[in-house]
């Protein structure tokens, strides 16, 4: 299945929840989409709902149903809860750091910007969305005019929005630390990654 490039505000309104597009045009229509959308609908099966909330969870780091399962797949090998592992190989992205640190408006746009190599870690390039940071890591923005600019115009934008707390953000120096590994509750909220597990569980 190719990434979705369809209206963004329709996939919030089909999860209930702020996912992608415009919070504010999500707030005047939030029930589903179609015609049928402000009525109520039937309950949906144990399968149904492991499914939604897979491809809620794909909508949210914007990632291909190829590249979501080979996530999975390294989360199940390693020790710990696979759910919560998951979550944290997903979170620890770059583009979804680059994000979380402000440094673009949203985890689309964050992939574009590591993809263009305006990224370093660790004072080398790197232009992979997909590379896992690690405890200790740097990524800083490259030292070049149009790089800088293009920064400063997301911090200004996005610097109502809190950094986590595993990650540290010196706006200034445009760079950013990973601290940490984040811990369950500082990431998504609004997903219960152990339907996930039992919908992949199946197969």
């Amino acid at each position: 299945m190719a990434r979705y490039k369809g209206p963004t505000t329709r996939i919030s309104r089909r999860f209930g929840q702020q996912i992608l597009g415009s919070a504010k045009a999500f707030e005047r229509r939030s029930y589903p989409p179609g015609q049928h959308g402000p009525k109520s609908r039937r309950k949906m099966s144990e399968y149904g709902t492991g499914l939604a909330e897979k491809q809620k969870l794909r909508y949210i780091y914007g990632l291909l149903e190829r590249q979501f399962r080979r996530v999975f797949a390294i989360a199940k090998r390693e020790r710990g809860v696979t759910g919560e592992r998951f979550l944290q190989l997903l979170e620890t992205r770059l583009d979804s750091v680059v994000y979380l640190l402000g440094l673009a408006k949203s985890r689309a746009a964050a992939r574009q910007f590591v993809n263009h190599g305006h990224i370093r870690v660790n004072g080398k390039k790197v232009d992979i969305a997909s590379y896992t940071v690690k405890a200790g890591d740097q990524i800083e923005v490259k030292n070049t005019p149009a790089s800088r600019q293009l920064a400063t115009r997301n911090l200004e934008e996005n610097r109502i929005r809190n950094v986590p707390g595993w990650l540290a953000m010196q706006a200034d120096q445009f760079k950013g630390v990973v601290n940490r590994l984040p811990t369950r509750d500082e990431m998504e909220p609004g997903v219960n990654e152990q339907l996930i597990v039992e919908f992949y569980s199946r197969f």
